[in-house]
């Protein structure tokens, strides 16, 4: 009998989206992204405070949703709509092989509601890791808004 290894997963260092899904309730929406990271440094943790992650930084954050609203054919981004900026704790794997990969789902809360006639809204996402590499922007399918 000889003994054999699972192969290591093998990801960049960059986070690296894939759009998984997009869900719009009345009060809310649901956007969902996969992920891979190589070194494992996805999350910050309530202890990270310091520069670059301090409450002052853009950086703070981790995890971006930007919102856009479908005028006439183009694509826009309200001005006066507060950021849909989240922060992902941490979850760095233990042992050896640090490469992650998994899903991240957030409730988008709370919900912008579009003035009519613009009726149709879509998200890109960008996920940032400890070492602040910035991945890839995906952006959700377009969603009719629910009356």
């Amino acid at each position: 009998m000889l003994p054999s290894c699972l192969p290591r997963e093998s990801f960049p260092e960059e986070p690296i989206l894939t759009y998984k899904s997009f869900d719009l309730y009345s009060d809310s929406a649901s956007v969902t992204v996969s992920f891979t990271d190589g070194d494992g440094d996805i999350g910050l943790g309530p202890s990270d405070l310091a520069p670059p992650y301090d409450t002052g930084s853009v950086w703070y954050f981790n995890l971006f949703l930007e919102y856009q609203e479908l005028h006439n054919g183009e694509w826009v981004t309200p001005t006066l709509l507060l950021p849909f900026n989240y922060r992902i704790p941490r979850i760095t794997p233990t042992g050896q092989n640090k490469a992650l990969e998994g899903d991240i789902s957030v409730a988008v809360k709370p919900w912008p509601i579009a003035p009519a006639p613009f009726d149709t809204v879509r998200f890109s996402v960008v996920l940032v890791d400890r070492a602040l590499h910035v991945s890839n922007s995906v952006t959700t399918e377009a969603r009719k808004l629910i009356p």
